[in-house]
């Protein structure tokens, strides 16, 4: 029988306690990392969201319990999977690898993760990042989508949602990558007055001039442009534009904060990305597309 665990605790001497879903304990003394693999991750049936995947993910945590279960979870969902457990080997593993997605404590040794990421994100690298933070770091998970993070995890958490988060993230670059190609929903190029956005290229300029948006940045004002004069909830926003059917709706508060730091004349007073009162979030202004028209104007 397979058994859903939660990781409630990263024990300094090196031991986790697991529990069912209702909290109960699920073993008398406590599991040591290489004990959970064989008797957790081993010896129980495939689960439904095992399926072989080329994708590599890099795992970011100094305590060796944790990584070891988050790696344990990886593999066999079918990601190849490299762990770091400080920050300056995190910067280079993830500078030498490329990884797809990256897995990131923000309390490292050496470096905090924050800096690796800001460092990484320097170097215009577009891994879909996921930070991990304790119950009271509001201000560091904020921080860490400031700086590009896809999303963040509050310990203790399930492995078994930190893959579903990594697949997730998955599925959205897939849908992405359709769009690019002329596949899918997501119009090629949209232009608003001086605001032009370039999908297939990844490059937004504003009156000619490049401006630097994070990739999530960019997706989330793709889909506002596509849908000028709709009106998302952030629930919406987090299905359509992270592909998530679950987490904290913050992020999607913050993204939009940034974004119109970066495209509106006075973020204070949006003109573009407008709130809808009690709905969320919409896009103002007729907006041209390269193939169609989007809102009543034809490019």
């Amino acid at each position: 029988m397979t058994r859903e665990v939660q990781i409630t605790s990263s024990m300094e001497a090196g031991f986790i306690t697991m529990h069912d879903p209702e909290g109960n304990e699920l073993d008398d003394e406590p599991l040591t990392a290489a004990s959970y693999r064989h008797r957790y991750v081993l010896m129980t049936p495939e689960p439904p969201y095992s399926q072989p995947v080329v994708t590599s993910v890099l795992v970011v945590e100094d305590d060796p319990t944790v990584s070891g279960v988050l790696e344990a979870y990886l593999v066999r969902a079918g990601f190849t999977t490299t762990v770091a457990t400080d920050g300056p080997s995190a910067l280079a593993d993830w500078t030498r690898t490329r990884p797809d997605v990256v897995i990131l404590d923000i309390m490292l040794p050496g470096m905090s993760g924050l800096e690796v990421l800001r460092r990484r994100r320097s170097d215009d690298d577009t891994a879909a990042v996921i930070v991990l933070s304790a119950l009271g770091d509001e201000d560091d998970r904020v921080l860490g989508l400031d700086l590009g993070a896809d999303d963040y995890l509050v310990k203790p958490f399930s492995p078994r949602e930190v893959v579903g988060r990594v697949q997730a993230l998955l599925r959205r670059a897939e849908r992405l990558a359709a769009a690019t190609s002329g596949q899918q929903l997501v119009p090629r190029r949209l232009t608003t007055g001086g605001l032009s956005l370039d999908l297939a290229a990844r490059r937004v300029t504003q009156d000619g001039a490049d401006i630097s948006l994070t990739p999530r940045e960019l997706d989330l004002l793709a889909y506002l442009m596509s849908h000028p004069g709709q009106a998302f909830t952030k629930e919406q926003l987090m299905r359509r534009v992270w592909g998530w059917d679950f987490g904290d709706t913050s992020t999607v508060t913050v993204h939009v904060r940034r974004l119109r730091e970066k495209v509106e004349d006075d973020p204070s007073d949006p003109r573009l990305v407008v709130t809808a009162r009690g709905a969320g979030y919409r896009f103002d202004g007729p907006v041209v597309t390269e193939d169609s028209t989007v809102g009543g104007e034809r490019g």
